[in-house]
């Protein structure tokens, strides 16, 4: 390994917890059925905003999608009616039912 390779090597080494922490700050994630991906962005988790819509509505989550600062939550619920719940994605609050 020559000089330059080493050098590039040891920044590396000491960039990457400074960037994981970056990326840890600003993530959510997206969840739909079957599938986990993440995207960038500031507020509370996936997780807290399906437990806050579970705690009104006993079923099971089909999907959740992330837009202008909100979470859609489209839950099926024990009876088979399916119901939509808007968490807002910075303090939690449920912003509509239906």
């Amino acid at each position: 390994m020559n000089r330059w390779q080493k050098i590039v090597t040891i920044l590396i080494i000491l960039i990457m917890p400074a960037i994981q922490t970056i990326a840890q700050s600003n993530q959510i994630h997206y969840y739909q059925a079957g599938s986990d991906h993440t995207i960038a962005t500031a507020g509370i988790t996936e997780q807290k905003a399906i437990a806050i819509a579970q705690q009104n509505f006993n079923g099971r989550v089909l999907a959740i999608n992330y837009s202008k600062n909100a979470y859609r939550i489209k839950m099926l619920s024990r009876n088979g009616t399916v119901h939509i719940i808007l968490i807002n994605a910075v303090d939690g609050a449920i912003m509509s039912t239906h």
